[in-house]
């Protein structure tokens, strides 16, 4: 395998295409979830992975094999996610006013930055082997959630990289300060404060499994994220598939805990508490006139759903907004919804016929 690989880059170094396509491949889905973690945007993310592989190309010469290709790649692609994030690039800029005009007033301002996208699950397949590092803090299911994601923007720029090549990479800190050309010392220092940052903010989203028994109606609170799929998952998303498609309120009330959190960017705006939810939902989703078909996705490791709006003038169902739910138990903590167009990314249509 050395030589194979010693080989590739030979032969890439002398302007064999084929070989560096087939020199960084094997890279490629790990360094966009990385672009990811620190932009928060897929959108983003993909061009800062392309930039990346441009660069990587450009300068494949200068790889001394000091370090693994690997660890290579990641350097660049941090760099190129900083420089991005110091031009300000990232879209949107500011969250649209327009929606404010029929929803009730919100509990606060949302910290869900309005640049934030889901991650279709189905693009995480590709990183099933792999593993972070010993350094590692989190779980891989919890590097990927969407309130984890939304912690890492509260950071500055390169406390932010600090923390992902760290805590979620599990690269030591001397290879992190080599690969942000800090000093160790800064490096631990910027950590610090990023972790409080994170976990306080994860504390406070209910992200991870409730510390009450799966059927308690309670609050969320930070534990280790549990692995998905599970059968009181399943039947949770089975009754919110039904209670949007029944227009049932009630029957989605009962499925909150008590202190959920709903939020919806690019609109800056948060709900928080069973009161405040149905006064949202009543508002914003089951309105008269509305009736919805649901399709079942998942993103960020999370159970997602594709909610589509019934056209009154055709006989079809026209895509709505994305939500992506946080569950405790048998219970939801936190309901996060995007607009329709994040949803040709997880490979739903624009449309669905009517129901026979």
């Amino acid at each position: 395998m050395v030589m194979d690989t010693t080989d590739l880059i030979a032969r890439a170094r002398a302007g064999d295409h084929n070989a560096f396509r087939d020199l960084v491949q094997g890279h490629s889905h790990e360094l966009q979830v990385h672009c990811y973690r620190i932009l928060g945007s897929l959108q983003d993310a993909e061009d800062a992975l392309q930039e990346t592989l441009v660069s990587a190309w450009r300068n494949l010469g200068e790889f001394g094999q000091r370090s693994s290709l690997r660890t290579w790649l990641y350097q660049i692609a941090t760099n190129r996610c900083l420089s991005m994030l110091r031009a300000d690039r990232r879209r949107p800029r500011s969250a649209p006013l327009a929606p404010r005009a029929h929803l009730p007033e919100p509990t606060s301002d949302g910290d869900a930055p309005p640049w934030l996208e889901p991650y279709p699950d189905v693009l995480l397949d590709h990183l099933v082997d792999q593993r972070p590092g010993p350094e590692a803090r989190y779980e891989t299911t919890e590097a990927i959630s969407l309130a984890f994601i939304t912690a890492l923007q509260l950071l500055p720029p390169r406390q932010r990289a600090a923390l992902v090549l760290r805590d979620v990479l599990g690269y030591h800190a001397n290879e992190v300060a080599e690969m942000l050309d800090a000093t160790q010392e800064s490096v631990q220092s910027a950590l610090k404060r990023a972790r409080a940052t994170v976990d306080n903010h994860l504390a406070d989203s209910g992200s991870s499994e409730s510390s009450d028994s799966a059927g308690s109606r309670g609050t969320g609170s930070r534990k280790p994220a549990r692995q998905p799929d599970t059968a009181a998952e399943h039947r949770l998303v089975a009754r919110l598939t039904d209670a949007l498609e029944r227009a049932d309120l009630d029957a989605l009330i009962e499925l909150l805990v008590t202190d959920v959190r709903i939020s919806m960017p690019p609109a800056m705006l948060e709900y928080r508490g069973i009161e405040s939810a149905q006064r949202f939902f009543a508002a914003a989703t089951f309105r008269p006139g509305h009736t919805y078909r649901v399709v079942p996705t998942r993103a960020n490791g999370q159970p997602a759903f594709g909610l589509y709006l019934a056209d009154p003038h055709a006989s079809v169902y026209r895509a709505y907004s994305l939500l992506v739910i946080t569950t405790a138990g048998d219970h939801i903590t936190a309901i996060t919804g995007f607009t329709a167009d994040v949803m040709t990314r997880f490979g739903l249509p624009r449309t669905l016929p009517e129901k026979d």
